[in-house]
């Protein structure tokens, strides 16, 4: 498949694509050159890329997927370890979220006025 292909397949811009080939998050295992020395991708790549795109979407960072992909595979115990620690860190994520959110609503029961300035009553 021509790089085209694969960023409409996976809704992704040209540019993502090879950004992630440049950083190594696409290895050399998705790609072929052609006689014209253009890039040939296997059809393979659609899945690895949705995977990506899902690690993205729960929070991983270009980073954290990198040092996976490094690994060259990884045990079952070192995938549990990795999710649940992603894990504990969008429960922390959502306990200060909820922390800030009855901030406010204590603000709006104080109801506290600035129409003097900030901190005058």
């Amino acid at each position: 498949m021509k790089i085209s292909e694969v960023a409409k397949m996976v809704n992704l811009p040209i540019s993502t694509i090879r950004y992630y080939e440049k950083i190594g998050i696409i290895t050399n295992d998705y790609i072929r050159r052609d006689q014209n020395n253009y890039r040939d991708y296997a059809s393979e790549i659609i899945a690895y890329l949705e995977v990506v795109k899902k690690c993205l979407s729960m929070g991983f960072s270009i980073n954290d997927i990198k040092a996976i992909i490094s690994r060259n595979g990884m045990s079952k115990d070192d995938q549990t370890h990795i999710i649940k620690e992603k894990i504990s860190e969008i429960e922390k994520a959502q306990k200060k979220l909820e922390d800030s959110k009855r901030n406010l609503y204590d603000v709006l029961e104080s109801d506290i006025i600035c129409e003097d300035g900030f901190g005058k009553y």
